[in-house]
């Protein structure tokens, strides 16, 4: 496993895991708060991003990774962007329900910080996620 992982979220209405693996890669840009931005700014080639949809479904459905480090969002030069890539859909998804009635993932970002779109996920979490989605990387 990669020594980072992440969570980042969409609307499947505004971009699915289907369509995201229909693309085969993907410029995650648009983000708009300081701490989100600053958690892309932190992320390195190879590191593992959980992907979250976010609104209707809110669960976790896949696993991409990070294949171009920080830039310049093409939107907007003064924000950023990654580039991701799938890696694997999850056997079974991840509800944020059970995210939050398993006591290994209850100070996960996305339970503190339930706003944020971009967030970071320990080893552990990560290991968590995996198993109770019976998901092997």
């Amino acid at each position: 496993m990669s020594s980072a992982a992440w969570l980042v979220k969409s609307e499947p209405s505004v971009y699915s895991w289907d369509t995201f693996l229909r693309d085969k890669k993907t410029v995650w840009d648009g983000v708009r708060n300081f701490e989100a931005r600053n958690n892309l700014r932190a992320m390195s080639v190879g590191d593992l991003a959980l992907f979250y949809h976010s609104g209707e479904g809110k669960e976790i459905v896949g696993v991409a990774k990070i294949v171009k480090a920080a830039y310049p969002d093409p939107k907007d030069g003064e924000w950023s962007a990654v580039d991701l890539a799938p890696v694997k859909s999850l056997a079974t998804p991840v509800t944020l329900a059970t995210i939050k009635a398993t006591a290994k993932l209850k100070d996960m970002a996305l339970v503190r910080k339930s706003r944020l779109s971009v967030g970071p996920v320990t080893k552990d979490e990560l290991t968590a996620v995996l198993a109770l989605a019976k998901t092997r990387i």
